[in-house]
């Protein structure tokens, strides 16, 4: 015997009908609450796995991107480096030429009438401008025959005599010094005190001391404008060695293995190496100003020779132009990186907007649904009543 309940069409028609508008109702509040009308691949397997693959790529290049602002801020800061180490470059070509109109003179009268040796020849060595030379004065020689050797081997007018024509004037553009007190002395010039000045001018040349009667200007005032520079030169490449972001520095090192690598896609296939260059001073051949002591000396350091400091500003001016093509090179780097930077967020953005579009569910259209269910479930169950009402007169019967 069969203990299941018999329906009339109509009610299990109605029943059905409720039963379908119940599993809608379901699936719309899913949507609603998921905000996703596919979220597994039951529901659209092809929408899934193409939405799922381009949310993959799309998280490979969100990654990308922070390599990708790094290698930025890695350019930015080797820029900003070489600004600053061209501001230094400023300061030490103005140094520079400030060395250059400071004047070297070496003025004073003798103190004494000048009286050549009777019995023979004396050579006076001298110094002009760290170069020594050599003047034979004969003996019994008149001051005349005296100041034009001097002249002749100084190469230039720069020894006379006073108005009583009996002592001896010297009025240089240029810095002289005397080998040795007997130099001094046998121009009748007073002795320098104090003891010599060992390798002043190149290895195996001394000097004697000043003599009281002659002063010398503009020398110690370049010696310090090159200590000066010198000091530049040491901030030059230490700002150049503290231009670096994340371990990487752009302009400390030129070697070839000193470059930067930005990965522009997932699979590197697109990318740009940012070459590193030297811009330290000797990357940018930039000498220290040498003294007139040590394995270098060559008598004329310290900005003793306008020849040297016009070279020097010859190289600075070439520092100058290295930065500005160094410069250039890394903003032309920069404009690519930062462009590829905007396409890449772009393009994520793009992944991100089709793969919503293929699973993301229309909120506006489910809540619709919602209320379109919700008053076709009070109309199924209102049927459902109006259904059973037909088998209630059976029961009238029944009573």
């Amino acid at each position: 015997m069969s203990s299941s309940v018999t329906l009339s069409a109509a009610t299990r028609q109605n029943l059905l009908s409720l039963q379908d508008t119940a599993g809608l109702t379901a699936t719309t509040q899913n949507r609603l609450a998921t905000g996703l009308k596919v979220s597994s691949a039951l529901d659209n397997p092809v929408n899934f796995f193409t939405a799922q693959s381009f949310g993959s790529r799309s998280g490979d290049l969100g990654s990308l991107l922070d390599s990708i602002s790094n290698g930025i801020q890695t350019i930015q800061a080797a820029n900003q480096g070489i600004t600053s180490i061209q501001k230094l470059i400023d300061s030490a070509k103005s140094t520079a030429n400030q060395a250059l109109s400071t004047q070297i003179t070496t003025t004073g009268t003798a103190a004494n009438d000048f009286a050549a040796n009777t019995s023979a020849a004396t050579s006076v060595v001298f110094y002009v401008n760290g170069t020594s030379k050599t003047a034979t004065i004969a003996s019994s020689s008149t001051i005349d025959a005296a100041i034009t050797q001097l002249n002749t081997q100084a190469g230039s007018t720069m020894f006379s005599k006073d108005t009583t024509g009996k002592k001896i004037v010297l009025n240089a553009s240029a810095a002289v010094e005397f080998a040795s007190t007997t130099g001094q002395t046998a121009l009748g010039f007073t002795a320098g005190g104090g003891a010599d000045t060992a390798n002043k001018y190149g290895t195996g040349n001394t000097a004697a001391s000043n003599s009281a009667n002659l002063t010398i200007s503009g020398v110690e005032t370049r010696n310090k404008l090159a200590e000066q520079y010198n000091s530049l030169l040491i901030q030059i490449t230490q700002l150049a060695k503290d231009s670096s972001f994340n371990g990487v520095n752009l302009i400390s090192n030129g070697d070839a293995s000193n470059k930067l690598h930005i990965a522009f896609n997932e699979r590197d296939t697109a990318n740009l190496d940012v070459q590193g260059q030297d811009l330290t001073a000797d990357g940018l051949d930039l000498d220290p100003i040498t003294g007139n002591s040590g394995a270098t000396a060559n008598g004329q350091g310290n900005f003793l020779l306008d020849t040297d400091i016009k070279g020097t500003l010859t190289s600075l001016t070439g520092a100058s132009d290295t930065l500005r093509t160094a410069s250039s090179t890394f903003g032309s780097n920069l404009s690519v990186v930062q462009n590829r930077q905007d396409f890449t967020k772009r393009l994520v953005n793009i992944l991100d907007t089709g793969a919503a579009n293929l699973t993301n569910a229309d909120l506006n259209e489910e809540a619709a649904n919602s209320q379109a269910l919700s008053t076709r479930q009070s109309l199924g169950i209102s049927a459902l009543s109006l259904a059973n009402q037909a088998q209630q007169g059976i029961l009238q019967l029944l009573r």
